[in-house]
């Protein structure tokens, strides 16, 4: 059971003339706290009590991830670097160590596996654990998770915090209520009135365009969202009407995805100066595509959609893609198509300071092993 006073057996869900009774899973959201920033300031007994931006630098780029302490600032993730100097003069920049951080992800998921093998990653620092049947047969959801959170504080000197639900998207909400370094549960009997009584701004899928819609619409609460029928957020929100309608009575029935794909592959790079020259661009995408190109070859997958991201001066952004019929083949269909790309981009009014390739309609490659992995076998 998920606590103590859990519902058994399953709860109703209500639908437009349907009534239907959902299986009560034991869900874990497990979110760990500050993480990119945290490892910085284990490995580095200097850094540690004091703000830290991991990421960016006191003239340009975004922060990647913040420390509690910079926080306290207000300063987080994908605030521009100079915005969170402003915010904060004392702030440390640190550059990225994605080895690392990829490292300390593997070792918490080998922690995760000691209780279950249904785990869905969203991201370095967080997954998805459905732990309604687990290895060491735990009666307790919140168990499971507290022992899980002392054993990754054993293991990697980090702190996690967690939530425990019916669903994912309670769970994900509870992850964030005792925020840092705790876990708070979400039961079937409380679920529809905690979403009730939230902000649908807060709601995990409901960006800042959809909640000032919704507030148009007179919906600022998830009981405003409750109050709307099907048809209605159906013909003001298409497709995702359906979901709002759900998550308003706190019924999620998507399960834990182990085998979840990636929707897409990239990487971007912000520049010390701003760039208008073509050819000076152009010698920005090499590095790019080569390390797109080899995390596809990592997984052995390709795919047909070339996405070019431009980031302008004043932080306007714009895209650009190309599909082709067939999968990419190598680095350098995928650096000509970023290129030709780039070509319709130029001339520029403004300088550009970030450019990102990315790779989608992903599929598994068919090209075989290169040279290079060849010689290691």
């Amino acid at each position: 059971m998920l606590n103590d006073d859990e519902d058994r057996g399953g709860h109703e869900r209500e639908s437009e003339g349907i009534d239907a009774v959902v299986p009560v899973r034991k869900i874990l959201h497990v979110d760990m706290d500050a993480f990119y920033a945290s490892v910085e300031q284990r490995d580095n007994p200097e850094l540690r009590g004091k703000p830290v931006a991991v990421g960016g630098s006191a003239a340009r780029g975004v922060v990647a991830a913040a420390s509690y302490e910079a926080r306290a600032f207000g300063v987080r993730s994908a605030l521009p670097s100079v915005t969170a100097k402003r915010r904060c003069p004392e702030l440390i920049f640190v550059k990225p160590r994605f080895d690392v951080y990829r490292a300390v992800s593997a070792q918490i998921h080998e922690i995760f596996a000691e209780h279950t093998d249904l785990i869905e990653p969203l991201s370095l620092d967080e997954a998805y654990l459905d732990v309604t049947e687990n290895k060491q047969d735990i009666e307790f959801a919140t168990e499971i998770a507290t022992i899980i959170r002392a054993r990754i504080k054993e293991v990697t000197g980090l702190n996690a915090s967690a939530g425990i639900s019916y669903c994912k998207f309670l769970a994900k909400l509870a992850s964030d209520l005792n925020k840092p370094n705790g876990q708070a549960v979400i039961t079937p009997k409380n679920g529809p009135a905690f979403v009730a009584d939230l902000a649908v701004k807060k709601f995990h899928g409901v960006g800042p365009a959809t909640a000032e819609k919704m507030q148009r619409l007179g919906i600022v609460t998830g009981a405003d969202l409750r109050k709307k029928s099907l048809t209605f957020l159906r013909d003001n929100f298409g497709k995702s009407g359906t979901w709002y309608y759900r998550i308003s009575r706190g019924i999620d029935e998507r399960p834990v995805q182990p085998d979840r794909q990636r929707k897409s592959i990239g990487a971007e790079d912000t520049f010390a100066a701003d760039i208008f020259d073509l050819e000076m661009a152009k010698a920005e995408l090499g590095p790019l595509a080569e390390k797109v190109w080899r995390h596809a070859e990592n997984k052995q997958i390709s795919g047909r959609t070339v996405t070019l991201k431009v980031k302008y001066a004043d932080f306007q952004q714009i895209t650009r893609s190309r599909t082709s019929a067939n999968l990419i083949r190598d680095q350098d269909e995928l650096l000509g198509i970023s290129g030709a790309l780039l070509d319709g981009v130029f001339p520029v009014a403004k300088g550009i300071r970030l450019l990102g390739v990315s790779l989608s309609s992903l599929s598994e490659s068919d090209l075989g092993p290169t040279r290079d992995q060849l010689a290691l076998f």
